[in-house]
């Protein structure tokens, strides 16, 4: 068996790169069809990512949980800025479909704030790392989001990179896109 180290040694950071925005690409084309089942099959091939690096390289870790978690609520907070200003008071996911977005959710932190900003950091650095993943994020984003909302979806990659990038820690964006994403 080919230990976690090793594995991402064999990926290199383009190819993953164009591994996630191929699945986000064809997550968005999917769910036009099938709206519950392209979620769950997006997102877990995003999850997928998981399996390319040890979780202390992707910031996942029970250290400093405390923090992690209060990290979580902070992002959360500001994530929700722009829903908070515009909600109506109803809360618009169900059932199936809410579990679909926490997959897609997770995945996404997995795939871009973990496994592919964990593989550009190595490349390239801690900078390159966080402009690199907010840009591939923004263009994961092209296909399910109108062009007016790309300014925050890219707003929020940066966010969650810096976080990542500073804090070393993926659980606070996790938790921040599973929230945000529910509510929005």
């Amino acid at each position: 068996m080919i230990g976690a180290a090793r594995r991402a040694a064999l990926v290199p950071p383009l190819g993953l790169a164009l591994y996630v925005l191929a699945a986000e690409w064809a997550r968005a084309l999917a769910v036009r069809e099938w709206p519950l089942a392209g979620q769950l099959v997006g997102g877990a091939a995003l999850c997928l990512c998981l399996l390319v690096f040890p979780a202390p390289a992707l910031g996942l870790g029970r250290d400093r949980l405390g923090a992690r978690l209060l990290g979580g609520a902070a992002l959360t907070a500001v994530l929700l800025l722009p829903a908070a200003v515009r909600w109506t008071g109803a809360l618009p996911l169900g059932g199936g479909l809410a579990a679909a977005v926490v997959v897609v959710a997770v995945g996404e932190e997995l795939a871009f704030r973990g496994a592919l900003f964990a593989s550009f950091e190595r490349a390239w650095g801690g900078p390159a790392a966080v402009l690199g993943t907010t840009l591939v994020w923004t263009a994961a984003h092209v296909l399910s989001h109108p062009p007016a909302f790309l300014l925050a979806v890219a707003g929020a990659g940066l966010l969650l990179g810096c976080w990542r990038l500073y804090a070393r820690d993926l659980v606070g964006p996790l938790i921040a896109h599973v929230v945000a994403d529910l509510a929005l």
